[in-house]
């Protein structure tokens, strides 16, 4: 988790590394230190018996599915640097031009994201002018954030806050909300803008306000040709064969190198230090017994680290980490004709606002957005559910979840058939909440861990959800204990 440093491959870089977490960011970290130095041996531990974590893609039937996340975003550098890295750039495909729109739920019907609504930034006022999301005072009270003064320099600030403050009540329900809650399943209320969205702090600090930002940066560059809405969907890529791809390949480089070890199956009990003469060290425990190391990155959620640490010599550490929050949610995957539904989707996806009072959080049209994803004349479905603004959709079982599912497609799409095939993947407490706050709580955390040499961080809890932010998250850990072992 600190800041990345530079590292030489020298021979005082010799040490053995324990990697604790199979998923992206472990493998990540564990392809960085192979990479960056000749005499580091790694040991990669993974509690279930396969690697990628939450990254699952399965195929039948004509169908590819991805049963955890199913692209990455391209402006962040994490995950292109590794595939250029692992010369697997040539397999990622982007999104589909002709259904590069995205949709929002609105008195019961989807409707289109204004053009060039990147988030809450309005980049086309005519498209606001004219869009049905909104009411007339909506609408104009949207775009008279143009003369709503700064509030002066915000350390931090609630999405709610800020959008209502800015934008108006209505613009934080129906547009706001839904689509930043897409992406964090969290409450607005709470979700911190400078730990998750902090351009928009820096733009009004900067600018005065969003409009005047969006204005100043149009003078400064031509707009794109093709008008994009909702999340930026031209900046995402996959592999054409699946993100299990990747994590496949990730696997196969370390599998192949005699510097590693790949424990499967391996759950750590505990983790402890372990000085002897003046060389720290760490201890892990498992099912085996006892092995130490020279240094550690553990890439477990949040949640899971202070369960294997010894409270009275890790307890700030453990206090901190226990502070951040997470959320449930369950993602229903599912096959259709495409003649089962009266609407015709073509669009990347559907977000639904809370004041809509549905079940479901959003719908992505996977088929749509990438290619071969489902057979011609079919259509493959990502439903979402849960979430911190419906927990308790999650004490559903598996028929009811499926059961409210179907329901919501058939009131919003007019399916008329029950679909080929679906399942339910549930993620239980998967999703961190970056409450407001969040950004001190990690500096706290970065604090502790300055007090314990060979200890590292990583993961989706600290600086970022996404990908590419934990694949960046693995690497500048692996980074940090290179420098300092050199």
């Amino acid at each position: 988790m600190n800041q990345q440093g530079s590292t030489a491959d020298t021979p005082a870089a010799a040490a053995n590394v324990a990697v604790v977490g199979g998923g992206i960011t472990g493998l990540a970290a564990a392809h960085r230190l192979l990479s960056r130095c000749r005499h580091t041996r790694i040991s990669l531990f993974e509690s279930s018996r396969r690697v990628g974590g939450i990254i699952r893609t399965e195929e039948a039937d004509g169908f590819l599915m991805e049963l955890g996340p199913d692209s990455f975003i391209t402006n962040k550098p994490g995950a292109v640097q590794l595939c250029e890295e692992l010369g697997f750039s040539s397999q990622l495909i982007s999104t589909d031009e002709r259904f590069r729109k995205s949709l929002v739920l609105s008195r019961g019907r989807p409707r289109a994201v204004p053009d060039g609504f990147m988030l809450m930034a309005p980049e086309n006022p005519l498209a606001v002018l004219t869009t049905p999301i909104l009411s007339l005072k909506g609408r104009l009270r949207l775009l008279g954030e143009y003369f709503v003064s700064s509030a002066g320099a915000q350390e931090d600030e609630s999405l709610a806050s800020f959008v209502r403050r800015r934008f108006g009540p209505e613009t934080l329900d129906r547009l706001v909300q839904p689509l930043v809650g897409g992406i964090y399943t969290s409450d607005p209320e709470k979700l911190s803008l400078r730990a998750t969205l902090p351009r928009f702090l820096d733009m009004e600090k900067e600018h005065g306000g969003i409009i005047r930002a969006v204005l100043a940066g149009r003078a400064r560059k031509s707009r794109k040709a093709v008008a994009e809405s909702g999340a930026r969907y031209g900046l995402f890529a996959t592999p054409a064969a699946g993100l299990s791809s990747l994590t496949g390949e990730l696997r196969k480089l370390l599998e192949q190198s005699e510097r590693v070890r790949l424990r499967l199956n391996t759950p750590i009990q505990s983790l402890r230090r372990d000085d002897r003469e003046n060389s720290p060290g760490w201890a892990l425990e498992t099912h085996t017994g006892l092995e130490r190391f020279d240094a550690v990155i553990l890439t477990l959620s949040a949640r899971a680290v202070p369960q294997i640490l010894p409270d009275d010599e890790f307890s700030e550490l453990s206090t901190q980490l226990r502070q951040i929050e997470f959320a449930s949610s369950a993602l229903i995957v599912s096959g259709h004709q495409l003649s089962d539904f009266h609407d015709r989707m073509e669009a990347f996806g559907m977000v639904v606002p809370a004041v809509e009072q549905r079940e479901i959080l959003a719908v992505s049209y996977s088929s749509r957005k990438f290619p071969n994803r489902a057979p011609a004349g079919h259509l493959l479905l990502r439903t979402f559910v849960g979430g911190a603004m419906q927990p308790q959709m999650m004490q559903k079982d598996d028929d009811e979840i499926l059961d409210s599912v179907n329901r919501e497609l058939s009131a919003i799409y007019g399916m008329h058939r029950e679909p080929l095939f679906s399942e339910v993947i549930r993620y239980h407490a998967a999703m961190p909440q970056y409450h407001v706050g969040h950004c001190e709580r990690i500096r706290r955390i970065e604090s502790c861990l300055r007090q314990l040499p060979g200890l590292q961080l990583a993961g989706s809890a600290y600086h970022g959800v996404g990908i590419p932010d934990c694949i960046s998250s693995g690497r500048t850990a692996a980074d940090s204990l290179l420098a300092a072992l050199s």
